[in-house]
């Protein structure tokens, strides 16, 4: 599958099938991960690996709304960042969350970006507090967001279309 047709099938799954996500599956998504660009090559990134069903469970609180998906996922995914290592810590965890999303859909499985940084978990704590709570990571590190995972439902939502982008977004030489 070439880079564009992975980028047009990507899309966000907030639905999933019953089953779990095999060893070698999240492995490539971590690979993917661990190989996205970071400003200076510093790799900020801390990633913390949520399997089980009763710990996803604890997990549902953590953002308002947004966070009750996870009672399907199959895993989950803690993105955080070194704030003391990198003032880009928040581009270099996106981008290795792009990465993911994107190896996630080209194994045919489904994603869902949760963010959590500088939102509210259920209970009206930071997400950020309500996960170093129950997970135990150091003050030193931020949290940016989580990456649900999930086996791909029957209805698959549709491939982006290049006809359906919005070019006048695009500005040569000047707005």
């Amino acid at each position: 599958m070439e880079l564009m047709e992975m980028m047009l099938n990507r899309r966000s799954v907030r639905k999933y099938a019953a089953g779990e996500i095999g060893d070698e599956q999240l492995d490539a998504i971590l690979s993917a991960a661990l190989l996205a660009p970071s400003s200076k090559g510093i790799r900020p990134w801390e990633f913390i690996v949520i399997r089980g069903r009763e710990a996803l469970d604890t997990l549902t609180g953590f953002r308002q709304g947004s966070g009750k998906l996870l009672s399907q996922a199959a895993c989950a995914i803690v993105v955080l960042g070194d704030h003391e290592k990198a003032d880009m810590w928040v581009e270099d965890c996106a981008l290795a969350m792009g990465n993911m999303h994107l190896m996630a859909s080209t194994l045919g499985l489904g994603s869902c970006w949760i963010h959590g940084r500088h939102r509210f978990a259920e209970d009206g704590r930071s997400s950020e507090d309500f996960l170093r709570e129950r997970l135990g990571f150091p003050e030193n590190l931020s949290l940016e967001a989580v990456l649900a995972i999930g086996l791909m439902p029957e209805d698959r939502p549709a491939p982006h279309t290049l006809d359906e982008l919005d070019r006048t977004k695009i500005h040569l030489g000047k707005y």
